[in-house]
């Protein structure tokens, strides 16, 4: 393939997996070069402005990770969202052309059929069915000084102790000369 540069990449159009959606659901299609700051602010102007009720995030190959950070970031700023999230494969048609080209002939041209893995992912104001394979429900949400004494602290971050001259190492710990700025002298000089 040295002698090869591929020239399209194009993706087998499918149908969304998800039977009842409205005509007029939004699709968020992740590419593996789109902004996540792009595709947010797209997303929540459809659900918080005009009112949408639903909203399928979906990417395939390398976007499949953005595809997903895109999903938590919408689950953690509106809350309250039912998901149902499906896995497939996805054909991806690349064209490669010859660098070496024949005196006169036509270029020579290489068809690559791949199977990449594919997500698809509904997110949900109303209540889906439970029953169906991939769901989630929507996570409980804790309010401001909601107490967590008697529930688990699993994942939950403890404080970082207050920083300690002793813990640095001695490159890193900075003096400062009382000296004024003005006068030339460094401000803040390393021990060594």
């Amino acid at each position: 393939m040295e002698n090869f540069r591929k020239v399209r990449t194009s993706e087998e159009e499918m149908p969304l997996p998800f039977p009842d959606l409205p005509p007029d659901v939004v699709e968020m299609k992740v590419k593996e070069g789109s902004k996540i700051r792009n595709l947010m602010n797209f997303a929540m102007a459809q659900m918080e402005l005009k009112g949408r009720r639903q909203i399928v995030f979906s990417g395939c190959g390398r976007a499949v990770t953005k595809t997903i950070t895109c999903v938590e970031i919408m689950k953690r700023k509106l809350g309250g969202l039912h998901q149902v999230t499906k896995v497939r494969y996805k054909t991806v048609l690349e064209v490669w052309e010859s660098q070496d080209l024949p005196p006169d002939g036509p270029a020579q041209n290489l068809t690559v059929h791949k199977n990449v893995p594919s997500i698809c992912i509904l997110l949900s104001r109303d209540p889906l069915d439970p029953n169906q394979a991939g769901y989630q429900p929507p996570e409980h949400r804790r309010e401001a000084g909601e107490d967590t004494s008697g529930s688990s602290t699993k994942g939950l971050k403890r404080p970082l102790p207050p920083p300690c001259e002793e813990l640095l190492p001695k490159k890193l710990q900075v003096q400062v000369s009382d000296s004024p700025r003005g006068s030339g002298s460094t401000a803040g000089q390393l021990h060594h």
